[in-house]
């Protein structure tokens, strides 16, 4: 095997011009193929981290997301008041009454708009929430128009800078600092004071209440609270775990992202594949009479088979690295887009995970693969004599 895989090396390197067109092509598909798996997996990936495992969603019966979800004011404390809300060290139930809506605001330097998630936040929502730390300035007092803005909102929008201001809810909001959340979907909402904002807006309900589970998120804790809602009539609510919660709304985007990850690159594919065959059909033409002499010594046809495939699956696995090498530099990239479930603007980055990075090697070998398996055929299929004959 180890002088296979060093005769289909040197026949590669022999045929510089020809090898590089063929890996470089490959890599180009792979690169497409692997960009959009990560974006897919950026995607889901910020939407789960905005989550806690310990943490339950209340949110009204067949909602769907959290502007879909209302949740009645009396409802709010009969909800907390379950034995399975943990408690804050103020001795109430740790938990939060938020409000989700959207507003729009224009791009920074151009008249772009585009919709921002304004949440309504508690004195608990931080606790839930330790993944968000205060970045610059300082936490927005209760009882007070003041905002604190994500700093992927805050570093792209108008407006959303410290000690700026917006006008929403027909009032004007000073911006007092700006939060980090990592990679979650929090960088790219604006918090304010809950009940301000009910206010403001003039509702009549919240739009889902937040709270920890005092089993440490175990199953019982959920299993306990579910039934705990079903036990009481005036609360037509139901409770998702906040990551699974969040997962779902990745759900859409995601499968799209997806889809198109897999629809594009097996269409640019084609192209390589082909380019691949090709160049393993000149590389059999070529060495018609080297075919014929390791037949003559010795060589089945086997061998000559396996040499030229292993030959076009070290194109396509050197195509597959290099694209996967190039798709990886992308991690540095963060983009903006409109979440379907939601409607608003998402910033998140692109993610390399192990099964991408497998997924698309397996895709540039299987390319080279499928290319270069019938000029291998070919090849071991030539008669010695006539090989011997050639030209």
């Amino acid at each position: 095997m180890a002088s296979l895989f060093s005769y289909s090396l040197r026949n590669m390197l022999a045929r510089r011009l020809t090898t590089a067109l063929t890996v470089g092509g490959m890599a180009l598909v792979v690169f497409v193929f692997a960009a959009m798996l990560m974006l897919s997996e950026g995607l889901r990936t910020t939407l789960v981290l905005t989550g806690s495992p310990d943490n339950v969603v209340l949110l009204r019966q067949g909602a769907k997301a959290e502007m879909e979800s209302s949740v009645d004011r009396d409802q709010a404390p009969l909800a907390e008041s379950l034995p399975q809300v943990a408690r804050a060290t103020d001795g109430g139930p740790l938990a939060a009454r938020e409000l989700v809506v959207l507003i729009t605001l224009n791009k920074r330097g151009t008249t772009k708009p585009s919709n921002v998630v304004i949440r309504g936040i508690g004195p608990h929502s931080l606790e839930l929430r330790p993944q968000v730390k205060l970045k610059e300035g300082r936490m927005p007092r209760f009882g007070t128009s003041e905002i604190i803005a994500g700093e992927s909102i805050a570093r792209r929008f108008s407006g959303t800078g410290i000690g700026e201001s917006l006008r929403f809810g027909l009032r004007d909001w000073t911006v007092v600092g700006i939060f980090e959340a990592g990679a979650t979907g929090f960088s790219s909402e604006v918090w304010g004071d809950v009940d301000q904002l009910v206010a403001a807006f003039r509702r009549s309900s919240y739009s889902v209440v937040v709270a920890r589970m005092n089993e440490r998120g175990g199953p019982s804790g959920l299993d306990g609270i579910r039934a705990g809602l079903a036990a009481d009539p005036r609360l037509q609510l139901e409770g998702k775990r906040e990551t699974r919660f969040y997962e779902e709304q990745s759900e859409m985007m995601a499968k799209f992202l997806g889809v198109l990850g897999t629809m594009l690159p097996a269409i640019f594919s084609l192209g390589a594949i082909i380019g691949a065959m090709i160049t393993m059909h000149a590389a059999v033409a070529n060495r018609v009479r080297e075919i014929g002499t390791l037949r003559a010594i010795g060589f089945q046809r086997r061998d000559i088979l396996r040499a030229f495939l292993l030959e076009s699956l070290l194109l396509g696995g050197s195509g597959g690295a290099i694209g996967l090498l190039l798709a990886s530099t992308l991690q540095w990239v963060t983009i903006s887009t409109m979440n379907f479930q939601t409607f608003s603007e998402l910033a998140f980055s692109f993610t390399l995970s192990p099964r991408i990075a497998v997924w698309s090697l397996l895709f540039g070998t299987g390319m080279g693969c499928l290319g270069g398996i019938l000029p291998a055929i070919k090849a071991s299929r030539l008669v010695i004599v006539d090989a011997l004959r050639a030209a």
